[in-house]
């Protein structure tokens, strides 16, 4: 076991799937600084192909002992990290089209003092409704809305089943569209107005 270096990547697979922590760190080590420098000629952003990498990793480390590679285990993390590139790329399109949708509406409506409170308003009442729901309820929203983790990665996160998230996240909306019902009316009945 003290030459781990020179076993291939298929059997360090084999010994990670029996949980041997040596045999994850030979991997890590091997592939850590390729997998980044990959990440790295796609984002040019030091901490999120770090994250990215980090991420990948825990995820081998978690899903080890259900882990099936069907190609070599070179093309296996090469194509993993390629996927949760795409899926930072598909996060960060629908940031920015939020951002931008956000400063359009703000920047359209800025002389309005009404809109204005009662976006504040709206925003208050929402923050309040996150804080009263219940503890794996806001936590899945949390997750959900402001770190923009989808369904599966909640579920690893949690502990929970993916439906359970579902679940979680239909309760937490309903109950954050009682809290802001009023709020919303006044909101609609005056963007009418503007036009």
């Amino acid at each position: 076991m003290n030459d781990l270096k020179k076993l291939s990547d298929e059997n360090l697979l084999e010994m990670l799937k029996e949980g041997h922590v040596s045999a994850f760190e030979e991997l890590y080590n091997r592939y850590w600084s390729k997998l980044y420098a990959s990440a790295y000629k796609r984002l040019k952003e030091k901490e999120v192909c770090e994250e990215i990498v980090q991420d990948f990793f825990t995820s081998l480390w978690l899903k080890r002992s259900t882990l099936v590679v069907h190609t070599g285990f070179s093309n296996y993390v090469y194509t993993a990290v390629r996927y949760l590139i795409f899926s930072h790329f598909h996060k960060e399109g629908i940031r920015k089209s939020y951002q931008d949708t956000l400063q359009v509406a703000t920047t359209k409506h800025d002389n309005s003092t009404e809109e204005t409170v009662a976006f504040n308003e709206l925003n208050r009442l929402l923050r309040q409704g996150v804080e009263v729901l219940p503890e794996k309820c806001r936590a899945v929203y949390e997750l959900s809305r402001k770190q923009n983790k989808n369904n599966k990665e909640i579920s690893h996160l949690l502990g929970i089943s993916e439906k359970t998230v579902e679940n979680h996240m239909t309760k937490a909306l309903r109950t954050l569209r009682l809290s802001v019902k009023d709020i919303m009316s006044v909101l609609l009945v005056s963007s009418i107005d503007l036009f």
